[in-house]
């Protein structure tokens, strides 16, 4: 059972992120002694950079800028223990049209490693094919979509089915984080790819 404190963990996003959904995770994962790197493809409106939108502003906006460790072209799912997936509309729904992340994803959930994904980010997961058959939370409004691609959806702050992770919205981050601890001290999970 890996520790917490030797976990190689993946954040992957792009512009328009929900900013509290990368933070909090990328914050609280590493005061556990997680290394975490911030993965981004590599189109962004800033280099070697991605802007978060700010779903709890009034009104919502852009927020911070967060520098990206390392580009997704030059990561592999093999050097990781984890993959956390942040929400936002913008972030997943233009993520999942990137081949790339959603073989990176693939490739997570066929080595057995967790894969997590909060709010909006299940839409990455319906992309990915990993839903069909599962038990899994998104935000309510995507609901449809993740029955859709085959999920059992039920309405908890956190769900796991085979070190799936997923979670509704920020409210839910603790718990969210927690899981993902518990799920990467549990080991490898196998295969998760759909038949």
């Amino acid at each position: 059972m890996p520790d917490i404190r030797q976990a190689h963990i993946l954040v992957l996003a792009t512009d328009g992120f929900e900013q509290s959904e990368l933070l909090v995770p990328v914050e609280q994962l590493r005061a556990k002694g997680a290394t975490v790197d911030v993965v981004a493809p590599e189109q962004t409106q800033q280099p070697g950079k991605i802007v978060a939108w700010n779903g709890e502003a009034s009104p919502p906006n852009w927020g911070e800028v967060v520098k990206v460790d390392k580009a997704l072209s030059a990561v592999k799912a093999a050097d990781y223990d984890a993959i956390v997936l942040p929400g936002g509309q913008i972030n997943p729904d233009k993520l999942r049209g990137e081949q790339q992340a959603i073989a990176l994803i693939q490739d997570f959930a066929r080595n057995g490693k967790v894969v997590a994904a909060i709010c909006h980010a299940p839409w990455l997961l319906v992309e990915a094919g990993l839903t069909k058959g599962r038990r899994m939370t998104s935000f309510a409004s995507i609901q449809t979509d993740v029955k859709n691609g085959g999920a059992n959806w039920v309405d908890q702050e956190v769900v796991t089915d085979k070190g799936i992770v997923t979670s509704r919205s920020p409210k839910d981050l603790d718990a969210f984080v927690a899981k993902i601890v518990e799920e990467i001290g549990e080991g490898n999970h196998g295969d998760r790819m759909a038949a």
